[in-house]
């Protein structure tokens, strides 16, 4: 019998809901480690999960038997699920609707690996809104504005 065979590698990006900074360092690391469970008990590789406090950079091999779109849609909704039972946060944690999703081949696989777990030197240099917005031009997508996150100037 003939079996799937695939290699994709998709960097997916999403924001505290308002851009607020509340991944704290001291558990921030505990939330990608929650992540990274999520993913792996969904049957994908975490390369890396890494961000600052308020967005989050994940890069994936994803499996083509589920959808991205519910792949984040989990990630997002167990990890919200995970900082609030623990009270990571005064008040309720939710991560902002939508996501950015950006697929590379493996000979990039060293390149956004180094850039991701380099995100607070990244954040020195540039906003997210900047490093977003970069992502969007490199990968030719059409967007608006207005559909975008939410950015704290």
């Amino acid at each position: 019998m003939a079996g799937t065979y695939s290699k994709i590698y998709i960097q997916m990006i999403f924001a505290v809901k308002g851009r607020q900074n509340l991944l704290q360092k001291s558990w921030r690391d505990e939330v990608f480690k929650y992540m990274t469970g999520i993913i792996k008990n969904k049957g994908h590789k975490s390369i890396i999960i890494n961000g600052v406090s308020d967005h989050v950079h994940c890069f994936i091999g994803l499996k083509p038997f589920m959808a991205l779109s519910d792949l984040v849609r989990d990630i997002k909704n167990n990890s919200s699920n995970f900082i609030n039972d623990r009270g990571f946060v005064q008040g309720k944690f939710e991560w902002q609707a939508g996501y950015g999703a950006f697929s590379y081949a493996h000979s990039q696989l060293d390149t956004v690996y180094q850039y991701i777990l380099n995100q607070e030197a990244q954040h020195k240099k540039k906003t997210f809104r900047e490093e977003y917005y970069n992502f969007l031009k490199k990968f030719e997508i059409e967007f608006k504005d207005e559909y975008l996150f939410d950015w704290i100037e």
